[in-house]
């Protein structure tokens, strides 16, 4: 009873209870959390989880590049020890070892390098021709040496046998790399969406009649790529009339080993973020009714399409 009268002057005084008030907060803190729980996730899914994506495919392309120069010089040193057990010439195996234990070195360099060290794996790729030229002219004396001695058909079957292994493996290494690149080309290919298109009547009015069409304006947007190469753009708007010849030709560009006619153009500076454009054409030729199709051409990729009825 006495807990009651309390709670009642509380009430009358203007004040909520303490237990009460208390709740309201603890309610307050949770939601703000869930709220910012959910923010941060929602930012993880669409920008910072994509771009960690496009990375590691990059990472992977140079570890794979790295890996195939390893093994590069791994078939160097193999080559190199085969020549050895083949000849007795002292003065050239001392020769030959000088260069396996160069070829070891440099291995050994390529192996403490990160393959992001863009500059130091150029150094080292740019080795492998000259290893490759030494190795060669070595691989010529050994066989002017040997050339009567029967058992260098063996070994030179055991090398080959190695040797081919070790192309294989470089070439498994060759085509994933090649695939990754592939796969960050498309990657980095634009993306258009969001078209619309507004015929005008020579007082720049709009009108679906197509009789009185005297200008075509149309855009749409490019999404955002955090792959793509940012800096000026071309794009090129083709549109074709429903008997499929290009409207208003203003000239041609490269598309697939050919070369397609456009009806208008824009420069655009690209910097990864989504970017609406919008271009305009003049109507100077008859059009008839019917449906007309529009394409978006851009860094020789046809980036997106739409189609449009005149009446």
């Amino acid at each position: 009873m006495e807990e009651t009268n309390e709670t009642n002057r509380e009430l009358h005084s203007g004040k909520a209870p303490k237990k009460g008030y208390t709740g309201i907060i603890v309610i307050a803190i949770m939601v703000a959390l869930i709220a910012i729980a959910a923010a941060v996730l929602l930012y993880h899914e669409l920008y910072t989880k994509p771009l960690l994506e496009e990375n590691q495919d990059l990472k992977e392309l140079a570890e794979l590049e790295k890996q195939e120069m390893e093994n590069q010089y791994k078939e160097f040193d193999l080559q190199y020890e085969q020549l050895q057990r083949t000849i007795k010439n002292d003065s050239l195996i001392a020769q030959i070892e000088n260069e396996r234990r160069h070829t070891q070195q440099l291995l050994e360099e390529l192996e403490r390098t990160k393959a992001t060290d863009a500059a130091e794996i150029k150094r080292l790729k740019a080795e492998i021709a000259s290893l490759r030229a030494v190795l060669q002219s070595y691989i010529m004396q050994v066989d002017s040496l040997n050339r009567l001695n029967q058992s260098l058909n063996e070994e030179n079957t055991q090398i080959k046998t190695q040797m081919a292994e070790q192309t294989a493996q470089i070439t498994n290494l060759s085509t994933e790399r090649n695939q990754l690149k592939d796969k960050v080309n498309i990657a980095a290919q634009l993306d258009a969406t969001g078209f619309w298109v507004t015929p005008k009547n020579k007082k720049s009015k709009d009108t679906q009649k197509v009789k009185d069409v005297k200008k075509l304006a149309f855009g749409f947007t490019i999404v955002k790529n955090v792959t793509a190469q940012n800096g000026q753009r071309i794009v090129y708007a083709r549109i074709l009339k429903p008997d499929n010849s290009v409207m208003g030709k203003k000239g041609t560009f490269p598309y697939e080993n050919t070369e397609l006619e456009y009806t208008e153009k824009k420069y655009i500076d690209y910097t990864g973020e989504e970017e609406k454009v919008t271009m305009y054409s003049d109507v100077t030729e008859f059009l008839e009714a019917g449906t007309y199709k529009l394409f978006i051409f851009c860094d020789k990729q046809m980036i997106g399409q739409t189609s449009f009825t005149l009446k």
